[in-house]
């Protein structure tokens, strides 16, 4: 079934993108819960790329004038799972009819996304990522767009792009390269492997470790410790950070050009594979589905 991405980007309202601003906080909360799969579809995007419209921005401004830090969190209403990626069914489709025009909308529309969490919307937001379930691809590369990451123990996260010949394109490289450098980055991209929050904690990819189920209540308690210790510092520190160690539109957009052109040579067998992680990702959903109806 095509997507039409043109028309997800003009919605007004998202069902499966929900933004709750708690102003005691200085956060605005924001959970995904995309459907029928846990994927990156069109509308979740959409979502994401209209967030500033949805929070108080004079608001965040008048909190960091006063030397009080905001935030942004990122997490989702999907049990179990964080995120399984890019919509892997609509590649298959796109890839197959030769149409790259499309495929590199839909690529654009993620790496939209992915800056959004890295820069905080433009505003003046230390992005978060709270990862309670199994994060893969693009998945993952949310998560590793933000700012810092939370994740509960236990939880599973990977890239298996290169399972099909391919390589996550839409910022992995850029935000792992920022944490590990660029020999570390590749070990992790072409392993293909899934790793655990434990390991990734170790390597210094997640910042924090929280227990099952407490992934949430971490959070608020990091804001919390950071709005009452050091927060003028914190607030200058969110600047620093862009202002030293940015990655740029341009950077992920040149980037997202390398995957589409590598994306249109895949050939059958790697789309064969691809099938087999759409079909999973297909009764993952199912199953959410099921369970939300019973």
């Amino acid at each position: 079934m095509s997507i039409d991405l043109s028309a997800a980007s003009e919605a007004t309202t998202f069902e499966q993108l929900e933004v709750l601003w708690n102003k005691e906080e200085g956060t605005a909360w924001c959970y995904w819960d995309p459907a029928p799969r846990p994927c990156f579809n069109a509308e979740v995007l959409a979502g994401i790329r209209h967030l500033r419209e949805q929070l108080p921005v004079q608001q965040i401004h008048d909190q960091a004038d006063a030397g009080k830090p905001c935030f942004l969190v990122f997490g989702s209403k999907t049990p179990g799972t964080y995120n399984l990626g890019g919509d892997l069914s609509l590649f298959k489709q796109l890839i197959k009819a030769r149409d790259r025009k499309r495929l590199e909308e839909y690529a654009l529309a993620c790496i939209d996304a992915v800056h959004l969490a890295h820069t905080g919307a433009d505003l003046p937001l230390t992005s978060i990522g709270l990862v309670q379930g199994t994060a893969l691809g693009g998945g993952m590369e949310a998560a590793l767009a933000c700012n810092m990451i939370v994740a509960e123990r236990g939880v599973q996260m990977g890239l298996p792009e290169v399972m099909f010949n391919l390589f996550p394109g839409m910022g992995a490289y850029s935000f792992l390269s920022r944490r590990l450098g660029a020999a570390e980055t590749e070990r992790v991209i072409l392993s293909g492997k899934t790793w655990s929050s434990e390991e990734l904690h170790e390597l210094g990819v997640v910042d924090l470790l929280a227990d099952p189920g407490h992934g949430e209540d971490m959070v608020r308690e990091y804001i919390a410790e950071r709005r009452r210790r050091s927060p003028n510092a914190m607030v200058a520190l969110q600047s620093v950070r862009q202002a030293m160690n940015p990655v740029t539109y341009e950077e992920l957009e040149k980037i997202t050009q390398i995957w589409v052109d590598a994306a249109m040579r895949l050939n059958d067998r790697d789309l064969k594979i691809m099938d087999r992680l759409v079909r999973s990702q297909d009764r993952i959903g199912r199953r959410l589905m099921m369970a939300r109806a019973s």
